[in-house]
């Protein structure tokens, strides 16, 4: 019987696995994120989908959260502290724009659609946050790390990375349903312990670099991933999430141990974090999307216009040119990883969530490749209307009255 389901779960994993690689390739060709299509391979083999699979999905469920720590942990990797405190000096105005614009409309979609104050701030959570993880790949392909409004863009996701880790400790607190006095002091503990995290971080991050570098990769992967995942267990026991737990990880690692750790985890990450993504795709029944497809296009519609606003208004504030700030605005419309996140932890509580997040994503992590693209030349295409549009009126005005009746 055990050597039946061992042979099984080999089986219903190499398919999996190998699915992966294939959509994978599929998607790189057609120069668009995987994440979709990760997706829908999840719906495909969930409940309700076309192959359930049987004995796997507590092996993919494990490997689903170690998928989130590890692209937590690479997102920290990518900034230092210096970045940290620069952007939120110089950007925390937009930064503020931008969770108003983009998690109230999440917020009142939730209360419409009968959620109460806990979808809704889940659902708020699933619409503010862009996928930084997308929005890299994007700005690389298309070989715009170089300009001007790079630096703004990434300033905003830094932005909102951080303010997830004060969020998520939240969502978790209300999500546990405990009472206010308990619930207070848990929020305390998460949030104190966050802060603490944060703080050793930003300054001793150069210590604890010393400690784990390691002129032996294989020795660099194991202590890293060790304390990584140990953090993130600590963080998790103290209601903070595993996930910010390995941000925080992420930030204190710095120069070379830094980018030694993000060359030797980047195969590892894209591997775990391909699984999450299916594993968020079975826990969703695909019978539950067709119904939800409306208002998840709404809102896909609505927080499209307001994250390039948010983008247009930063690019402004940093005296960036009209065109620039189309092309920031449009760069942050994808939502992806963390959106995810946010709806996997919130759909034991609320499950109706998790098939409006899915067609939600699925819609932006699209959507997202073509905004950046094309928002800015079909809005200066537009300008361009409206402003011969005037010119003709003004000739018009300007006539004389006889002119036009030939006299």
């Amino acid at each position: 019987m055990i050597v039946h389901d061992t042979t099984t779960m080999l089986i219903e994993l190499g398919a999996v696995v190998l699915g992966l690689g294939l959509v994978g390739r599929l998607a790189g060709r057609l120069s668009l994120s995987p994440i979709p299509l990760y997706l829908l391979i999840g719906l495909a083999f969930g409940h309700g989908g076309l192959i359930p699979l049987s004995t796997t999905e507590d092996f993919i469920e494990i490997g689903a959260e170690i998928g989130v720590i590890l692209l937590l942990l690479m997102l920290g990797l990518e900034y230092t502290a210096t970045e940290l405190v620069d952007s939120l000096k110089t950007q925390y105005p937009s930064g503020i724009v931008d969770l108003v614009l983009n998690a109230t409309p999440g917020a009142v979609a939730g209360l419409l659609l009968g959620w109460g104050p806990v979808g809704a701030l889940a659902l708020a959570g699933v619409t503010y946050i862009s996928s930084s993880g997308v929005i890299a790949k994007i700005l690389t392909e298309m070989k715009r790390l170089g300009n001007r409004e790079t630096p703004v863009i990434l300033g905003i996701l830094v932005i909102e990375d951080l303010t997830m880790a004060v969020y998520l400790p939240v969502l978790s607190t209300v999500l546990a349903g405990v009472g206010l006095a308990s619930g207070s002091v848990t929020l305390a503990i998460a949030l104190g312990t966050a802060g603490v995290a944060l703080f050793l971080a930003l300054r001793h991050g150069r210590v604890i670099s010393k400690a784990v570098s390691s002129d032996n990769p294989e020795m660099l992967l194991l202590v890293v991933l060790g304390l990584t995942l140990l953090v993130a267990g600590v963080a998790q026991r103290l209601q903070v999430s595993a996930a910010v737990g390995a941000f925080l990880v992420g930030i204190a690692l710095s120069g070379e141990v830094a980018h030694n750790t993000r060359r030797l985890f980047t195969p590892l990450r894209d591997l775990f974090a391909a699984v999450f993504f299916v594993f968020f795709g079975l826990s969703t029944n695909p019978s539950d999307i067709p119904p939800v497809l409306v208002p998840a296009l709404l809102l896909a519609v609505v927080t499209a216009g307001t994250k390039i606003a948010t983008g247009y208004y930063a690019a402004r504030r940093a005296g960036i040119g009209p065109r620039g700030r189309f092309r920031a605005g449009g760069a942050l419309v994808a939502r992806g990883e963390f959106s995810i996140v946010i709806a996997g932890l919130a759909s034991a509580t609320e499950p109706r969530i998790a098939p409006v997040a899915t067609a939600y994503v699925l819609i932006l992590v699209v959507v997202g490749p073509f905004a950046t693209r094309w928002t800015e030349p079909v809005a200066r295409r537009v300008v361009e209307w409206r402003r011969s549009r005037q010119q003709e009126t003004a000739q018009v005005v300007g006539e004389p009255r006889g002119a036009e009746s030939g006299v």
